[in-house]
């Protein structure tokens, strides 16, 4: 028995409904049905759930990197504010670039959609202005305002205004033209202090903020909140869920590497070394874009501005969740031998069970503050933690250190003083593979101490381009401890010893 027309019109009709009705709650859907031509990979549909429950505010601040020409900007910049729009349509919603001009481009995509059949048959009640509109509503390049709702949509490039209302939905995207414009420390600071001054300014405490660029510096926007302890990385090796709910006033970092580094996980099912979206960029052509500059290729497609060919320790830090049973808690410290230098106290444990190499990192003091506040704050340190053994070196004024600070720790504290004569270029590189396998660090180490985290998995293998290189030495302080007996007989003194008890 055939099909006639009209039934097959009457399927497609429901089938149509269906799509409408889906797209109501589902991004993807959404974009499926108002744009006909895309064809999701396998990657988008976690790009687009995330970025759904961006919509629905699961999430209030969220970065996403993501390789050149892989989507990244029809969902997050045009899908997503028309989106936003039907299901929340008194919303204010501000679009930013790096240019009035780009940003503005964006605007005209975003009208164009809302003005397709799809959008208002899924949205039927939200109307914008159309073109040629001679009302009361703002119709301009720079803003459109909803004809029949509180909500409005601007447009700017960084530096631009952001007067007038409060912003309920910032979208930054693409805040730097190019490679050279990103690395520039002018345009670096300027994107800055926008965003600080301008940007921030026009927030509030409902406000949800979405910023998606492919990563050109190590010094971007996203590097600075990354510095100062504002971003939880998400990198599925956690439930999402379980992130989201602890996220508090941090911004959730989601980045998809064009080439997959490491196993499956979570976030990201591909084996190692497969490419993002194979439909459109193979792994043959990924890899030699790799080859022809392999310090572009980790900014824009991995989502790592840092040339990780360039840097000393090579592989992931590994993390813990949960400490073992510990048979010790022990402290090395290097107290700042310069003006500039950091002091770097850090408490670790080692494991009860003889076949676990590794040294659990429990706490970090981190600071280039004078020895009349490190003191003490090191010395709170060692108490809170019931350290068993702390190890000083004497260099410089650590001998001092070590005499004050056991004044003020519990009287079960060793306090061992000791003069490192080892060259610290040498010694660092030759310890940087046990380093990098053996230390293990807290599961958020890159938000508990920042400027700590940035300085070690930056660290460059050319030792006179580091500025600092504290937090290497006292690493390679424990691995030496641990595993390696010492060339130089240290007395163990204790608080007695010091004449404190």
């Amino acid at each position: 028995m055939s099909i006639t027309d009209e039934e097959i019109k009457e399927l497609e009709k429901l089938l149509y409904d269906k799509d409408v009705e889906q797209s109501r709650k589902h991004l993807l859907k959404y974009t499926e049905t108002t744009f006909k031509k895309f064809k999701p990979g396998e990657f988008h549909k976690t790009f687009y759930d995330i970025l759904n429950r961006f919509a629905f505010r699961q999430i209030n601040r969220l970065i996403i990197s993501a390789p050149p020409q892989h989507g990244k900007s029809e969902g997050s910049t045009r899908r997503l504010p028309t989106f936003i729009t039907g299901i929340r349509p008194d919303e204010k919603i501000a679009v930013v670039s790096y240019a009035a001009t780009k940003a503005q481009k964006f605007g005209r995509e975003i009208m164009s959609i809302m003005r397709e059949k799809e959008f208002k048959d899924i949205f039927p009640k939200v109307e914008y202005p159309e073109r040629g509109y001679t009302g009361a509503k703002s119709n301009t390049q720079m803003q459109r305002e909803s004809i029949n709702s509180d909500g409005w949509m601007k447009f700017v490039g960084v530096e631009g205004p952001l007067t007038g209302d409060p912003v309920d939905i910032l979208i930054l995207d693409d805040l730097y033209k190019g490679w050279k414009d990103a690395n520039s420390p002018v345009t670096q600071q300027s994107v800055w202090e926008w965003y600080v001054s301008v940007a921030d300014s026009r927030l509030h405490n409902d406000s949800q903020q979405l910023i998606t660029f492919t990563r050109w510096s190590e010094q971007d926007l996203i590097a600075k909140l990354i510095d100062m302890g504002m971003v939880v990385v998400y990198d599925g090796s956690e439930d999402l869920d379980t992130v989201i709910e602890n996220l508090d006033d941090k911004f959730l970092l989601v980045n998809f590497q064009a080439l997959k580094e490491g196993g499956p996980n979570a976030l990201d099912s591909r084996k190692e070394g497969e490419p993002l979206w194979k439909e459109r960029h193979s792994k043959r052509k990924l890899e030699g874009s790799r080859a022809k500059d392999p310090d572009m290729f980790d900014c824009l497609y991995q989502g790592n501005p840092t040339n990780k060919q360039g840097l000393l320790y090579s592989n992931e830090f590994k993390t813990y969740r949960d400490l073992p049973e510990l048979k010790i808690k022990k402290n090395y410290t290097d107290t700042a031998d310069k003006g500039d230098d950091y002091l770097c106290s850090i408490v670790y444990g080692v494991p009860l069970g003889e076949t676990d190499v590794h040294k659990y990192v429990i706490d970090v003091l981190y600071t280039n503050e004078g020895m009349e506040i490190t003191e003490g704050k090191a010395a709170e340190m060692y108490n809170k933690h019931e350290v068993n053994e702390v190890r000083i070196e004497s260099n410089n004024g650590g001998e001092g250190f070590a005499r004050n600070v056991g004044g003020m720790t519990s009287k079960g504290i060793h306090i061992i003083p000791f003069h490192q004569s080892g060259n610290k270029e040498a010694r660092i590189f030759s310890n940087s593979a046990s380093v990098n396998n053996e230390i293990v660090f807290p599961n958020d180490w890159h938000i508990r101490w920042p400027e700590f985290y940035k300085h070690v998995t930056k660290f460059k293998k050319v030792f006179k381009a580091n500025k600092h290189d504290d937090g290497p030495d006292v690493l390679t302080g424990i691995i030496e401890t641990e595993n390696t007996e010492s060339e130089t007989i240290i007395p163990e003194i204790t608080a007695d010893d010091l004449g404190i008890f």
